[in-house]
């Protein structure tokens, strides 16, 4: 893959704003051009190069990102439970924090992205959390040990973990909501969505009832239909924990 001067002093920049250990900035230079095109990839759409994007190394960084995230837990939360170890991870890996993170550290900035994709506002999130991900791929694959990329990383769990420890549903309202009306003998939770706006982003794009035996119990807003059930499913359990929900 060619790439500008202007390119390689663009990404330069970016990988010092991450604040990766200053010992691992010198393998981020014009002299060592190789991982520069890796970082490059990893911030390559495919709407912009079908053949050189961010594919493979999203591929790496999933597996890359699961095992530092594995030992992160391990070392934070050396009691905790095996169960409750993989339930936390699911969130410390998740689309959603790797959406956040690539926000932090301003990735669409760098992003290379075709027009057609550029223009898909609804696909922005998505773009982002896979790029961040294939830029843990690539610094791995630039790098070749894991433990600069943990501890980059360790700041973005410290407060995620923290969040989702403090939360009595580890944020997973559908599940604990479900669960706490079939422990009640209720039915099912039914959840009714509408799109209020075409404005991607918004977050108050879809609006969702939640209804427990056929009764509205809560209401929802999200940029996304997913986010509005959550919504929904959060305010409903609020409800159930305050002891108004009908039996």
């Amino acid at each position: 893959m060619k790439i500008s001067i202007q390119r390689v002093e663009e990404i330069i920049n970016f990988i010092k704003g991450l604040n990766l250990d200053q010992k691992y900035q010198k393998e981020f230079t014009n002299e060592k051009i190789k991982n520069i095109l890796f970082i490059n990839e990893s911030l390559t759409h495919s709407s912009a190069n079908s053949e050189i994007n961010y594919e493979k190394l999203e591929f790496l960084g999933d597996a890359v990102l699961r095992l530092i995230a594995s030992d992160f837990i391990k070392n934070k939360y050396p009691y905790m439970q095996v169960g409750e170890r993989s339930e936390l991870r699911s969130h410390l890996v998740s689309d959603q924090w790797l959406e956040e993170v690539g926000k932090t550290i301003k990735i669409n900035s760098v992003l290379v992205i075709g027009k057609k994709a550029l223009k898909d506002k609804s696909a922005n999130s998505t773009i982002q959390a896979e790029a961040t991900e294939a830029l843990i791929g690539a610094l791995y694959e630039s790098l070749t040990i894991l433990d600069p990329i943990k501890n980059w990383l360790i700041p973005f769990w410290d407060k995620k973990s923290k969040e989702v420890l403090a939360d009595p549903h580890k944020k997973n309202y559908k599940s604990a909501l479900q669960e706490l009306t079939q422990s009640e003998g209720l039915s099912i939770p039914i959840y009714k969505t509408i799109e209020i706006d075409k404005k991607h982003n918004n977050p108050k794009r879809f609006f969702c009832t939640v209804y427990i035996k056929n009764q509205s119990k809560a209401e929802g807003w999200g940029k996304s239909i997913k986010q509005a059930e959550k919504d929904a499913a959060s305010k409903a359990l609020k409800h159930m924990d305050n002891n108004c929900i009908d039996q």
